[in-house]
């Protein structure tokens, strides 16, 4: 399968579960979804199951690694293959000093020759895509053609898709959220990063809010990934299939979406999960909307409960336009 990254949702540490995944397939059928991140570690050592279960209305869905040792990237991304993921991810972007201790995430930026090693690694044991999320650099690393030199390196093992975080990233004294906020946006970086290595697919994330953003994007590379604005205001993916996948316009409201999801609310129920593991990632779908706070709040207050049910979605939805 050749997967269309035009545009996609971004691994997000507690919020790009597997439900919050399910409610974004109601919104849009053909954008690219990514998992969180997962360590080696947990899929080597832990319960495997929980960390790849997904459903199948997911694909196109990719898995993201956290991990730097080649022979356990190698292992995770033939556990990716095997439950039917449609690419592998590795992890060279995050900043938090948990993963820098264990040599996962941005660290990895000043290491391009191990990077190398380990997506080779990953690519020897799977036939899905194997690609990689990175920053524009750390620290004191940060200059453009220390970027390129990077990629040149990884594009040598015949990765061919690089998705860019358009921020560097510090590694002391920022927090995470911190590091998707306080170093400036470089665009123009990814940019010039894609007419120098033409024949690689380049992917820009970060800070990007709105659909006239993606539009001055899109021109300069080849897709978009979105991050916090997917989770936060969810409404803006019902118009990524017909904006980017050449689809008809979505006839599916907001509401459409929600009522979509009692079905499978009602399994979860069954099995015992309490309703805010899926209500927590809907809570912004009507910002901008009047009652929206109304329906936050509504939820907030009554999806923890153990008797509730769909119906509190319902009359959640009765507080909104």
């Amino acid at each position: 399968m050749s997967i269309n990254r035009r545009f996609s949702t971004a691994p997000m540490m507690d919020w790009s579960d597997k439900h919050c995944r399910y409610f974004w397939r109601q919104l849009t059928k053909d954008t690219l979804l990514y998992t969180e991140m997962v360590t080696t570690g947990a899929l080597i050592h832990g319960n495997r199951e929980r960390f790849l279960e997904y459903n199948d209305i997911e694909h196109p869905i990719a898995l993201q690694l956290g991990g730097s040792t080649p022979s356990e990237l190698s292992t995770c991304a033939k556990y990716a293959e095997e439950w039917g993921y449609d690419e592998v991810n590795l992890n060279v972007g995050c900043p938090s000093d948990r993963v820098q201790n264990n040599m996962i995430g941005a660290c990895l930026m000043a290491h391009p020759s191990l990077v190398a090693d380990c997506i080779k690694a990953m690519q020897d044991s799977t036939s899905i895509d194997v690609t990689i999320k990175h920053r524009i650099g750390i620290d004191d690393q940060d200059s453009y053609e220390e970027m390129r030199d990077f990629v040149g390196v990884v594009a040598e093992t015949g990765c061919r898709t690089f998705i860019v975080h358009a921020r560097k990233a510090i590694l002391q004294g920022l927090s995470p959220k911190e590091n998707r906020e306080v170093p400036p946006l470089r665009y123009d970086d990814v940019y010039r990063l894609k007419r120098e290595f033409p024949d690689l697919e380049v992917i820009v994330n970060g800070g990007i809010k709105t659909h006239a953003q993606i539009e001055d994007i899109l021109p300069n590379v080849d897709g978009v990934m979105l991050g916090r604005e997917a989770y936060q205001n969810p409404s803006i993916l019902l118009d990524a299939d017909q904006l980017y996948f050449d689809r008809e316009a979505n006839e599916r409201s907001a509401k459409d979406a929600v009522r979509a999801l009692y079905p499978y609310i009602d399994t979860l129920l069954a099995e015992g999960a309490p309703l805010h593991y899926v209500s927590r990632h809907i809570l912004g779908l009507f910002n901008g909307k009047r009652g929206a706070r109304l329906f936050r709040r509504y939820l907030s207050e009554r999806a923890h409960l153990r008797e509730s049910g769909t119906e509190v979605l319902e009359e959640a939805l009765q507080l909104v336009d």
